[in-house]
């Protein structure tokens, strides 16, 4: 168990993290528990993220700035906690998603992390390694406060009808999740389509990828296999990958037709069933 005398704040954005919650709670002259109570938080919780040994969330960070008067200090401080808990070889990713001006995605059976609600990313992460499950959800679904910036990306998700079939998680979940996608359906910057059954072969059958797009930079594109991501610039690739997505694009359902299809396989497929 790590000592809170001897947390180091240098060691990691965690350590740091947890080093001024203490500080900021003992300058309001208040105890872990006094401190909880304010936040709806046990007072155990609030220690185990002094003590670096809980990974602190947003809604958690946004309530401790507002009770310790400390100036949007701690939400600045998470962004960086999250992105340091993520597998190393993610963490590049995460950064090419957070300076994105668009982010294009083809995703073959699952939906993208960026869309996902936290019962269906549990269920993925959950899939084989139920080892610190609420962590690694908590790091995930962080990633998507991109969508939160002044300045969003452009997100456009070429979806495989096959991700609405494949139950992960259960029904419940997955009604919850069709029904998240539904919700960006008048949000002019988060666009979705299915590439339905019925299109048959088609451009992406080598497997998914993403293409980041920049201002001012090169783009690049984005492959990931078991533990490891291949974000690569080569333009080749690029210009290989961009006309791919086209044709993807054009095979795939009109954002009318794809918000259709959402609401029958719900309705058919998760919908409440009558004993």
């Amino acid at each position: 168990m790590t000592s809170i005398n001897a947390l180091d704040p240098g060691a990691s954005p965690l350590d740091y993290y947890g080093y001024e919650l203490r500080r900021l709670r003992e300058s309001a002259h208040l105890t872990q528990r006094q401190l909880g109570d304010i936040l709806n938080y046990t007072g155990s919780m609030v220690g185990q993220i002094e003590t670096a040994r809980k990974i602190p969330t947003p809604e958690f960070s946004v309530r401790a700035d507002a009770a310790l008067g400390s100036d949007g200090l701690l939400t600045r401080l998470v962004q960086l906690v999250l992105r340091s808990q993520l597998p190393a070889w993610f963490q590049q990713v995460a950064e090419l998603q957070t300076r994105a001006t668009g982010i294009y995605s083809f995703e073959t059976h699952m939906i993208h992390g960026l869309l996902q609600t936290e019962s269906y990313a549990r269920a993925v992460l959950g899939a084989l390694d139920q080892s610190n499950l609420d962590d690694r959800t908590a790091v995930r679904l962080a990633r998507q406060s991109i969508f939160e910036k002044d300045e969003p990306p452009i997100f456009w998700a070429v979806i495989s009808e096959a991700a609405l079939y494949q139950e992960t998680g259960g029904r419940d979940t997955m009604r919850g999740q069709l029904a998240h996608l539904l919700a960006f359906e008048t949000n002019p910057r988060i666009n979705i389509q299915v590439l339905p059954f019925s299109a048959g072969a088609h451009a992406g059958l080598q497997g998914s990828f993403d293409v980041y797009r920049f201002a001012g930079d090169p783009s690049i594109v984005y492959t990931e296999g078991y533990g490891s991501g291949h974000p690569t610039a080569n333009p080749d690739t690029v210009k290989d990958c961009s006309l791919r997505y086209d044709h993807l694009q054009a095979a795939a359902l009109s954002l009318r037709d794809t918000a259709e299809l959402i609401r029958r396989v719900m309705e058919d497929r998760y919908g409440e069933q009558l004993a």
